[in-house]
């Protein structure tokens, strides 16, 4: 098979480069990385049950070699210089409408070889920790076909050169999605679930396809380079418009406020599925929109100014939720929630901030999916029970579940030498740098997670044994503590990014030159006012939580405040109140006026027509001499208008 033709693109902010050696090489590999979990997916979901027994080494095998295709591809576009890094690999033309052309193409530049490693490396793991996680489910083979289709679809999403391919990707996304939130469908509440994400990721969507729709009326073509290109020739409100169209297909996407409320019920999916869509996946998505359109959101104020409020707002709010969780993996969703908010937040600081988004999104997919697939292994060992109350000192039950979770917890919280701490710091400091209730926010949400984290720690893995009679916690098997060794030494190690700030030279090519704002305090004193935050957060939740009994049942008689983070701070509620009820009245009352004015009108007109035919069929009667006499008073009204004309 002939690999599909390269051509070099022009960078987002350098002058064009030709490179001849594009057409051949490493390059030309680019299309498999898609193609691999792609075909996989087709595979498992058609092959039948001839494919249970092998359809999990498959599974894995595609995301594999994927992996190992974009390392390859990394360290080729690393050899090459500054000004050269992008490549665009056409596979063909999608559709045609006049002079509008859409291409199927590939563009592999800085930021998009960053999220090919992320997915596949991280999603590689994911899968490795399926074979165990899954191994008695009777429908692993379509679950190996569904993670494969969700990666396939996040890596269209990824690689697209224009915002139409990138809508291909991200309706794959919420496709997949739906289907492994849902996988266990036996059960009302998966279900249930999927269907809440699916329904209200399509009203972010709506904001993505008339964003996308608004930048072809606006510069003729969607392609990245070339919007790019003209961007600064649109006027201000039209940059704004398209900013915060685009601004509401991420809050759908990446679970931003107001369209957060689906993120929690998606815990009811198998654990592997939480830590692929919350590490490596489709709460990504959304940073990665923002980023990747730099080029309009860097020209417009009013938009960076909405997407600045919503990660703060999303940022606390997550924080909030995640404080009264019992259910380890909604306290983890949580923790999500709030995490997104930063890498949003910093998005909308611009330039300044650009580069540390895509940071600690890469330090989040380590040290999430670590603490993720761990809490899985914890259910594992705990009889699939997700509730905090009812475990504590797993600790020395599972040890290398704790160690491994442990790691992530510290990386979270911003813990040297962890990654978190080297990412979320650099946010906080940009934060500062632009503002300082912005920054207070960020610090104040360091603090709360601080908070819940330790309080996560404390009931799980240590305080007093609260399990149930007859219970014997146990470690996972390898192949589920192998890929949280791996995911561990990520969490640990992801700080090496900033070596020399090398993650900020390396998006250069793609979101521009960082600008950078002084502190009064310097970069380490704001990292030593965090890490005094953080002390007071993980005090805090040792007094309240560590150094107190536990009770096995969640306390009633709470405050108003723990009932609120209780509720997911109303969500589900003001939805209910804003939307969901105003749309049924909204449609009862179309069914009232289809039935009563529309349907009214054409019955109406029926009935009115029947009358006249009525009379009407009185005329055709089937007599001769009714005929007859019907000519003669024709003949005879003829003949008097003639008469009467004549003598006028």
């Amino acid at each position: 098979m002939n690999a599909p033709a390269l051509m070099s693109a022009p960078l987002m902010h350098l002058p064009p480069v030709v490179d001849p050696s594009a057409t051949s090489g490493v390059f030309s590999l680019l299309w498999l990385v898609v193609a691999l979990p792609a075909l996989g997916a087709v595979v498992l979901l058609l092959a039948g049950k001839r494919a249970d027994a092998w359809a999990h080494l498959l599974g894995c095998a595609t995301v594999a070699i994927s992996f190992l295709i974009s390392l390859i591809l990394f360290f080729s576009l690393l050899g090459r210089g500054h000004g050269d890094r992008q490549v665009t690999q056409h596979l063909w033309t999608w559709f045609s409408a006049g002079h509008y052309t859409v291409n199927l193409d590939l563009l592999y530049d800085p930021l998009s070889a960053l999220f090919l490693l992320l997915i596949t490396g991280v999603g590689g793991i994911i899968h490795v920790y399926s074979i165990g996680y899954m191994e008695h489910d009777e429908r692993r083979r379509r679950f190996f076909g569904y993670l494969n289709l969700f990666v396939a679809a996040m890596l269209v999403l990824v690689l697209a050169s224009d915002y139409v391919g990138l809508f291909l990707g991200w309706e794959g996304v919420g496709l997949a999605s739906y289907l492994l939130i849902g996988f266990w469908q036996h059960k009302p509440s998966a279900a249930a679930a999927a269907k809440k994400a699916f329904v209200i990721n399509r009203v972010g969507d709506m904001g993505l396809f008339l964003g996308s729709a608004l930048i072809f009326v606006t510069f003729g073509s969607t392609s990245f380079a070339a919007v790019s290109a003209s961007s600064h020739q649109a006027s201000s409100g039209t940059l704004t418009v398209i900013g915060l169209l685009l601004l509401l297909g991420a809050c759908g996407k990446s679970a931003q406020f107001p369209l957060q409320t689906w993120l929690l019920d998606a815990m009811e999916g198998p654990t592997p599925v939480s830590a692929l869509i919350h590490a490596a996946t489709m709460v990504t998505a959304g940073v990665y929109l923002i980023v990747r359109s730099n080029f309009i959101f860097s020209l417009s104020e009013n938009a960076r100014t909405a997407v600045i409020v919503i990660g703060c707002i999303t940022l606390l709010m997550g924080a909030v939720i995640g404080c009264a969780k019992d259910d380890i993996k909604k306290a983890l969703a949580g923790s999500t929630m709030s995490q997104i908010g930063y890498m949003v937040l910093a998005a909308g600081l611009g330039p300044a901030g650009y580069a540390f988004a895509i940071f600690h999104l890469l330090t989040h997919g380590f040290f999430k999916a670590n603490m993720f697939l761990g809490a899985g292994s914890v259910m594992h060992g705990m009889d699939d029970d997700v509730n905090m109350r009812h475990y504590g000192a797993l600790r020395k039950a599972m040890p290398v579940t704790f160690a491994t979770f442990a790691i992530g917890y510290l990386a979270i919280l911003g813990v040297p030498p962890f990654a978190g701490f080297w990412s979320k710091d650099k946010i906080i400091e940009a934060a500062f740098g632009q503002n300082f209730v912005v920054g207070l926010c960020t610090l104040v949400g360091a603090g709360v997670t601080a908070f819940y984290m330790t309080r996560l720690m404390l009931m799980t893995f240590e305080t007093s044994k609260r399990w149930e009679k007859g219970m014997h916690p146990h470690e996972s098997p390898k192949v589920m503590t192998n890929p949280l060794k791996s995911l561990a030494t990520l969490s640990a190690l992801g700080g090496l990014f900033l070596v020399n700030g090398w993650i900020t030279t390396w998006l250069t090519p793609v979101v521009g030159e960082r600008v950078e704002h002084s502190l009064a305090v310097g970069s380490i004193g704001m990292s030593l006012i965090a890490l005094v935050v953080v002390g007071i957060g993980v005090a805090v939740a040792w007094q309240l939580v560590g150094s107190r009994p536990v009770p096995r049942v969640a306390p009633e008689n709470v405050s108003v405040f723990t009932r609120a983070a209780r509720a997911d701070l109303y969500g589900d509620a003001v939805n209910d109140e804003v939307v969901i009820k105003p749309g049924v009245a909204g449609i009862r009352g179309l069914g009232v006026f289809d039935g009563s004015v529309v349907d009214g009108i054409v019955q109406g007109l029926a009935a009115s027509l029947t009358a006249i035919s009525v009379k009407l069929r009185l005329v055709q009667n089937g007599f001769v001499r009714s005929y007859a006499l019907a000519v003669l008073a024709g003949a005879l009204i003829v003949i008097f208008a003639m008469l009467a004309v004549n003598f006028s």
